[in-house]
């Protein structure tokens, strides 16, 4: 029943892009716990009018991590894999927090690890020189005042220290503007954006209102903490609170009304963590990470795999020239064909909920709808035959960058349908591409051993070079620090380049032979990589400096891409037509 419930509230979901996603499609998810799967963030247009949020306001002097007075709502470590069966989907029951009263220091922490709270966060620090301009399209993350450098670096301490002090946390909402959306996408890897928490238009400020108190009251899934990130005024005008950026207030629901338990600014969550051991309970083991193998059509060859916000797994099935959905709960398959000549290579997830496809043998950039499986196509332009379409990003303006591995690298405006095409510098290589949190744009060139930052304003590239030549630079991911993780194929080298020092370091992965094709950084900002040498999945921790290796299913499995979400990390078996997850809790 609950996946029924969940298949339809994401179906609704889907068909809402561009318009304000229900109040109760959110409990909804929330309630059946859909909503609780990670999923990335994504900026979309809303059609309301939106009232910005003031500049700079006003702070209290209530210290967060002390007793507050109770408040009501107005009246108004690692081991050998293992490989599992396909797990069953157990519905969970909500949580009633332990303690409704003012919570402190470590009583704070033990019942934050019970769960059973709605924490509420303001945006983390601004740049107070820039300002709300264009309010009608939040994609436009250049016309809105977004988080500072400390601001970012503020959000991704509460996502560490939440995760050091084992507060579990499930469902993540977001307010659509770029600070909110990027504070929830650095501390916590995930957020859905829901328009109850995103302005307050004259117009709907009573419904705003009572949207959030109904957020504020509704229980968590049992075991965790809901998270809200948000404004200053949403909080202010509901529960008569004044919050500094980065402030949290925690609140203790009870079903039809919510009491305020504790409040903890940005530099107090350290406060939390010095704690003595004894007065914060040693964070629960984490489970062995476990290897599964899904098996699918013969013949597909699959290249590329993208986590689908719903819990599906949309794959590239390069042999038959399709595009495939995995149901992982199931293990069932669906292909939907994409044309004559089709050799689809990358796939990912845009802004849009919607898989976008590079494909070779068209020549061109397709899109899938997700729901009725309508497939579009966006030729390159005439004078680019033969490309070699290979990877694609989305920007931070939701403008879609590919590359060709015949010596070009190019965009797609998704609102007009223009796609164009620039000559890469030093020619032939363009592979792997990918985008930093800041919205920067990097790629790969495989024959030119190189890797190249793209000008999202001049489409320019610029070629850095990495320490070691001939390298192979086969694909690029980011960290949450936005350093450029690097495969060097040829050299067996795993890189990073980080642009704050214009500084590169390499580690050697493990083995006589290593080939690491396939990069990846999970929400730990764990690296992993695919190694064709030694037929395994490599997982690299830059904080030790160690590797970890999982031995791939099938022999040999030969994974080109991986991509994951919170607790998964998905690749392609290309030589064993089998797609391959590693969960790591």
């Amino acid at each position: 029943m609950r996946r029924q419930i969940c298949s339809i509230a994401k179906a609704s979901q889907q068909r809402l892009l561009m318009k304000r996603l229900s109040l109760s499609m959110v409990l909804l998810l929330m309630l059946t716990g859909c909503a609780s799967e990670p999923q990335a963030a994504t900026p979309i247009a809303t059609q309301a009018t939106l009232v910005a949020e003031p500049a700079t306001s006003p702070a209290t002097s209530v210290a967060p991590a002390t007793p507050v007075a109770p408040a009501t709502a107005p009246a108004s470590a690692t081991t050998a894999p293992t490989v599992t069966a396909v797990p069953s989907n157990t519905p969970a029951a909500t949580a009633t927090p332990a303690a409704t009263g003012p919570l402190e220091g470590a009583d704070l922490v033990a019942a934050l690890r019970q769960g059973g709270y709605v924490i509420y966060f303001r945006h983390a620090a601004t740049d107070q020189s820039q300002a709300d301009d264009d309010t009608g399209l939040l994609e436009n993350c250049a016309a809105q005042r977004n988080l500072s450098e400390q601001g970012r670096a503020d959000a991704r301490a509460i996502g560490e220290a939440v995760r050091t002090l084992g507060i579990p946390v499930g469902v993540v909402l977001s307010s659509r503007y770029c600070r909110t959306r990027d504070t929830a996408q650095l501390a916590f890897d995930r957020a859905d954006l829901v328009d109850e928490l995103t302005g307050f238009p004259s117009d709907l400020r009573e419904e705003r209102i009572a949207a959030l108190r109904r957020l504020l009251s509704t229980p968590p899934l049992a075991g965790t903490n809901t998270v809200l990130v948000a404004h200053g005024f949403n909080i202010q005008n509901t529960a008569q609170l004044t919050l500094a950026e980065g402030e949290a207030a925690i609140f203790a629901p009870s079903g039809d009304d919510y009491t305020l338990v504790a409040r903890v600014r940005p530099n107090q969550w350290g406060d939390l963590i010095a704690l003595s051991p004894a007065a914060v309970p040693e964070p629960q083991a984490q489970t062995a990470p476990t290897v599964q193998r899904y098996p699918v059509p013969a013949g597909s060859r699959p290249h590329d795999v993208a986590p689908a916000p719903d819990g599906s797994v949309w794959y590239t099935a390069q042999g038959s020239g399709e595009l495939g959905r995995l149901d992982p709960a199931s293990g069932e398959t669906r292909h939907v064909k994409l044309g004559q000549t089709s050799s689809p290579h990358g796939v990912i997830v845009g802004p849009d909920g919607a898989p976008w496809v590079t494909d070779t043998g068209l020549n061109a950039i397709v899109r899938v709808d997700p729901q009725t499986e309508e497939v579009k196509r966006f030729p390159l332009p005439a004078g680019s035959r033969n490309a070699n379409l290979n990877t694609a990003t989305f920007d931070k303006n939701g403008v879609l960058w590919f590359t060709g591995q015949n010596g070009v690298y190019g965009r797609l405006d998704p609102a007009t349908g223009t796609v164009e095409v620039w000559d890469a510098p030093r020619g032939r290589g363009p592979y792997g591409i990918a985008t930093t949190p800041g919205g920067e744009v990097y790629y790969a060139s495989l024959a030119g051993s190189h890797i190249a930052k793209i000008d999202l304003d001049t489409a320019q590239a610029a070629v850095i070079e990495p320490p070691t030549p001939n390298q192979g630079a086969r694909r690029v991911w980011s960290d949450s620090q936005g350093r450029i993780w690097v495969s060097e194929y040829n050299a067996g080298n795993v890189g990073v380049y980080d642009p704050a020092t214009n500084q590169w370091r390499e580690w050697p992965l493990p083995g006589d032979t290593p080939h690491p094709y396939a990069v990846y950084v999970d929400e730990q900002d764990k690296v992993w990589l695919s190694d064709f040498g030694a037929n395994t999945l490599v997982r690299f921790d830059p904080a030790d400096e160690t590797f970890d290796s999982f031995p791939l299913p099938s022999t040999p499995g030969n994974v080109r891409q991986i991509l994951g979400r919170p607790g998964e990390v998905w690749g392609a078996e290309s030589a064993a037509d089998a797609l391959v997850v590693v969960r790591t809790r």
